[in-house]
């Protein structure tokens, strides 16, 4: 009987002959998004055996993705079950979804502060301590976290003290577990992108407050112009998430077209 892993890794991406994934067991969340989408189609070309998650929605019939919101830590035991079943354990776990949108500081509120933590710093976090045991079993300690932050963790951005705050915690939160979980042989990273060119990035952009003060935006550029594709990105962590970065952790590998302030 073939197994998926072993099927994926029939067709595994020819610029990496042994690819680089044959065999592993990887979660990535935010699945059904431009990131995540991507990650998963380089995961599975390269011989990985994936599950990816979602909010419930079409995409995530249409991709066959696990239906499950980030910020239902009720649900997170249901999940755990879902994904072990289906893979019989985890070497990788991609923590990809993300929550953003722009307000001022008139607008910020309980409710919209509670959504960017719970998403983007809370879920990942327990997402962490609920696979630590199957990452751990994972053989040749192979068994690492890769974490999407932003550059937004590392410096002041007008209109997203929300979004700062939930991946400036997310950030340092990583890298705590990075420090408790290298005696249980299990690797964790950060990767933190500049702006993406995805549906989630657009939307936000496009939620800009319409009296934003651009001078103050305008204060942050990148040397090389425009958007990256999630593809830039996607192969940022696939590296942290290799062999080939199996002596790093706790890192936090800035991808961002070289953005000044």
């Amino acid at each position: 009987m073939t197994t998926p892993a072993a099927a994926h890794a029939a067709t595994a991406d020819p610029s990496h002959p042994a690819g680089r994934f044959a065999g592993r067991r990887v979660l990535v969340t935010g699945a059904a998004g431009g990131l995540g989408r991507e990650l998963v189609e380089r995961l599975r070309a390269e011989g990985a055996d994936v599950v990816g998650t979602d909010v419930p929605g079409p995409a995530v019939d249409e991709l066959g993705l696990l239906a499950h919101d980030l910020a239902d830590a009720d649900a997170l035991p249901a999940l755990v079950e879902a994904v072990l079943g289906r893979l019989g354990g985890l070497d990788v776990l991609c923590n990809i979804a993300g929550y953003q949108r722009f307000a001022t500081v008139e607008e910020l509120d309980a409710g919209l502060l509670r959504r960017h933590l719970e998403v983007n710093a809370v879920a990942p976090l327990l997402l962490v301590r609920a696979f630590a045991d199957a990452l751990s079993a994972a053989p040749d300690g192979r068994g690492n976290v890769v974490t999407v932050a932003s550059i937004s963790a590392l410096m002041g951005q007008p209109y997203n003290a929300a979004y700062c705050a939930s991946k400036a915690a997310v950030l340092l939160g990583m890298r705590a577990l990075a420090v408790e979980l290298a005696a249980r042989r299990i690797r964790v990273n950060c990767v933190s992108p500049g702006g993406i060119d995805t549906p989630m990035v657009q939307a936000a952009a496009a939620g800009l407050p319409q009296d934003a003060d651009w001078s103050l935006i305008a204060k942050s550029q990148s040397v090389i112009p425009g958007f990256m594709p999630p593809g830039d990105v996607a192969e940022a962590v696939l590296f942290l998430a290799s062999d080939a970065a199996r002596s790093i952790t706790a890192a936090n590998l800035v991808v961002d077209r070289g953005v000044i302030w």
